[in-house]
């Protein structure tokens, strides 16, 4: 019997030393290096790294895919615009809200597969968008919002919020974790389009038909919630999508500010799951706790315990990498009722996507179309490489 207890405690001390190892390496191969006090330093400019990161979990979301592209691919492409196809002059985009298990789902999948940054799926509450152009029957971008982190301190100190107060109205919120157009789209300036599309009457109203009487998991009461106000934040840092997002006077989105520089970006999902096995097999509560109503701290909480019982310090998820936040208020009073607690949400000069879509064409869209007319090279076939030049795809085209 103790010779059994012995080997099960050098096997599991081996397996923490390998898995230690393999923390620091993939740390040191994306750039890192720790200072004298154990803090995580940059070895390179903070965008490379933050190329590095993504790529790398980048094709780990496409290898993890390779079935769904070869087998839903070919017949999904035909819904993404080629250049020639697109008459800048008549684009009308159209607020499609995606349901589970459609064929709509699957074309959200494939769409933000072609995304520099991997696509989170979202926690807890969530909407989500293909945006369309009704004049050829094509993709133009995606919208997805979802449940914000709970502690955004640039958020938090701009409303003026306590943690009570925050937690008793934060479910006025949500993130905007996809927003973003496709090519050709994105050529002419429609990432400003649909990012503006966030403040339309069409979603403040659907938040309020799926959310409005919801019932808190925790308190049990219904939190009559509406939506005042949508954050997002940058994937490199500053944004040239999200400044000076202004139509017709009215402040669409607005910089509030950057994170601290603190999370779990830089740990991929290969490098996770190790780290939640490892939980698993020390019978930590948190490997087997993910449920809807926690949101997206989880991971958070479960990677600084795996690395806290590795024996690392939790310095290691404050990685420095610093990103702009914006905020996008619905509601004009937003502020103010986040606040307070007290107020109705003024909307009266909240823009239908229709209206909204007409003031981004004249700004934005048709002098950009003008100025560079190039996007019209632009062929859906293009789209191949963005996915991971999966040749299966095009040979499953021919044979389709």
């Amino acid at each position: 019997m103790l010779e059994i207890r012995k080997r099960k405690i050098i096997t599991v001390t081996a397996r923490d030393a390998s898995l230690k190892r393999k923390v620091r390496h993939h740390l040191r191969t994306l750039g890192f290096s720790k200072s004298r006090e154990g803090d995580l330093e940059l070895d390179g400019d903070d965008k490379d790294i933050i190329r590095s990161v993504h790529g790398l979990q980048r094709n780990e979301r496409l290898s993890a895919s390779s079935d769904f592209l070869t087998r839903r691919g070919p017949s999904l492409l035909q819904h993404f615009a080629s250049g020639r196809e697109v008459d800048p002059a008549t684009i009308r985009p159209v607020l499609q809200r995606i349901r589970t298990q459609t064929w709509q789902a699957e074309l959200f999948r494939l769409a933000s597969l072609t995304w520099s940054v991997p696509v989170s799926n979202g926690f807890g509450r969530r909407l989500r968008y293909l945006v369309w152009d009704a004049h050829n029957e094509k993709l133009i971008g995606l919208i997805a919002i979802g449940d914000p982190v709970f502690n955004l301190s640039v958020r938090d100190k701009l409303i003026g919020w306590d943690p009570q107060e925050r937690a008793a109205r934060l479910v006025n919120m949500m993130d905007a974790y996809v927003l973003g157009a496709l090519p050709p789209y994105s050529a002419l300036l429609g990432g400003k389009m649909v990012a503006c599309l966030v403040r339309s009457r069409e979603i403040y109203d659907e938040f309020a038909r799926t959310y409005g009487t919801a019932v808190g998991i925790i308190s049990g009461k219904e939190k009559n919630a509406r939506l005042l106000a949508v954050t997002t934040a940058s994937s490199m840092g500053r944004s040239s999508v999200y400044n000076r997002l202004k139509l017709d006077g009215v402040q669409y989105f607005s910089s509030i500010g950057y994170t601290r520089g603190w999370g779990h970006f830089h740990i991929p999902d290969s490098l996770f799951l190790e780290l939640r096995d490892y939980l698993r097999s020390i019978g930590h509560r948190y490997a087997d706790l993910h449920r809807f109503g926690q949101g997206p701290n989880w991971r958070l909480r479960t990677t600084r315990a795996a690395l806290e019982a590795l024996g690392f310090k939790d310095n290691l998820l404050r990685h420095g990498i610093q990103r702009e936040v914006f905020l996008c208020n619905l509601a004009a009073n937003a502020t103010r009722i986040l606040a307070t607690g007290e107020g109705r949400p003024e909307i009266s000069k909240l823009l239908r996507a229709r209206e909204v879509a007409e003031l981004a064409l004249e700004r934005w869209i048709l002098p950009r179309s003008r100025r560079r007319p190039d996007y019209r090279s632009w062929t859906r076939d293009d789209l191949l490489p963005l996915l991971g030049s999966n040749h299966r795809i095009e040979q499953a085209r021919r044979t389709s």
